[in-house]
């Protein structure tokens, strides 16, 4: 059985073909048409005939999104995408392709990838996080997604930082209309913005772990911070969900000290004697997203 599997981002749209065993048999990028909404859909259709002109007829077809359907009116809802948002994208891509297709959560996708085949094969209860541009998190549990009443499960980067400090309230404010979101800490671009709020100069992601890793004192005190909320956000889900693996995935899921600090700075806030949750690096990189379509 083929599956086609497509990765719908801000700035790309990706595909790939999976043979019965996992196996790549297509992958092709192109970019998203930024602001189009109905240039995006053309160009995700076209993506997917192109992959089944190359690869075959495909038996399933799954799509990474960002945000989700609303249950309520079948509309996307919470894209940082915002053309998405209100548009009825599922009905448009099947009307297009004359076929169902399947549409979940690009963190969710992440999550099923990772479960299915990836860093958390075979766990009972997976716990995905993209930690890049912004800062999702997808729940897998027993090989399946969980989506939740609302189509929100795992929306792990619109709760407030837990157990937050004196100088943390209240927060940066974030897209949503709140302020001190997990979101506008943890995601590369709060990571960014911590770094010039503590007098450091605007830099990259990248480089403030670079200049860290290289003994700059500013750095290593962005980098300290960043772990230790990083811990607390996760000893939260720790405390909720119990999952057996949590996988990081992102731009910021390569700075390989997390895997470390994390787990040792999460322990004093797990309501536990002994926390054996993993935290590992995603086996698939930046390809679990679209593998996670695929598997859908």
């Amino acid at each position: 059985m083929r599956r086609c599997g497509v990765d719908l981002g801000g700035t790309k749209i990706e595909a790939i073909v999976l043979d019965e065993h996992g196996e790549t048999l297509f992958r092709e990028r192109v970019d998203t048409p930024r602001g189009d909404y109905t240039g995006t859909v053309e160009a995700l259709c076209g993506l997917v005939e192109r992959a089944e002109r190359i690869a075959g007829p495909c038996e399933r077809i799954g799509i990474g999104t960002p945000g989700a359907i609303s249950p309520a009116s079948g509309l996307m809802k919470n894209c940082n995408s915002v053309v998405l948002n209100g548009r009825p994208l599922r009905a448009d891509i099947q009307q297009r392709l004359k076929r169902e297709v399947r549409l979940a959560n690009d963190a969710n996708c992440f999550a099923l990838s990772e479960a299915t085949d990836g860093a958390a094969a075979g766990a009972p209860i997976v716990f995905g996080v993209i930690i890049g541009t912004g800062c999702g998190a997808g729940i897998v549990v027993n090989g399946q997604v969980l989506t939740g009443v609302n189509a929100i499960a795992g929306e792990w980067g619109h709760n407030p930082l837990p157990w937050p400090r004196d100088e943390e309230q209240p927060g940066p404010s974030c897209y949503c209309g709140r302020q001190g979101c997990i979101e506008t800490w943890l995601s590369g671009t709060g990571f960014e913005n911590d770094h010039v709020r503590s007098g450091g100069e605007p830099l990259s992601a990248r480089q403030i772990v670079e200049r860290a890793e290289a003994g700059d004192a500013l750095a290593l005190a962005s980098l300290a911070r960043y772990e230790e909320r990083l811990a607390r956000g996760l000893a939260h889900v720790i405390n909720i969900l119990d999952p057996q693996v949590i996988v990081l995935g992102g731009g910021m899921s390569n700075v390989t000290r997390l895997y470390e600090s994390v787990p040792r700075l999460w322990a004093p806030h797990v309501f536990s004697d002994r926390v054996d949750t993993r935290l590992v690096p995603p086996i698939h990189g930046d390809s679990s997203g679209v593998r996670g379509a695929a598997w859908l």
